[in-house]
């Protein structure tokens, strides 16, 4: 049987902030939103121009409090050509971002990026 990967669901405080910054630090574009009023929650979309897969914002009216990301996950990936460059335009746009970072024994390759809610995305030279 085979499968294809569709989309994450990310759950978010502020819809707008997250939106933001999914399509600034990332370029991702909405492509899709659902309103359920009665239901008290909207889902967004998100895709870069492959369109081969997609992040779910999910913000449900007026949470209390913020998401428990949890200790089971641990990030979102994606790439870029120019790293450096990516990485030095993440801390302009004022992101939490870690260092370069490179696996035991090799140069470095990707760094972290976080946002708004606290979900990590790893970027990774490609």
């Amino acid at each position: 049987m085979q499968y294809k990967m569709l989309h994450t669901c990310l759950r978010v405080m502020d819809l707008e902030k997250s939106l933001m910054f999914y399509k600034n630090a990332l370029g991702l574009k909405e492509v899709k939103r659902k309103d359920f009023k009665e239901h008290k929650f909207t889902l967004v979309f998100l895709t870069d121009e492959t369109k081969a897969y997609e992040v779910e914002l999910t913000y449900n009216y007026n949470p209390e409090k913020p998401y428990e990301i949890g200790n089971g996950f641990s990030h979102l990936a994606v790439s870029t050509p120019d790293l450096e460059a990516s990485r030095l335009r993440h801390i302009e746009l004022g992101y939490e971002v870690t260092d370069l970072k490179g696996l035991p024994g090799e140069p470095p390759r990707y760094y972290f990026v976080t946002d708004p809610d606290g979900y990590k995305v790893e970027v990774i030279r490609g």
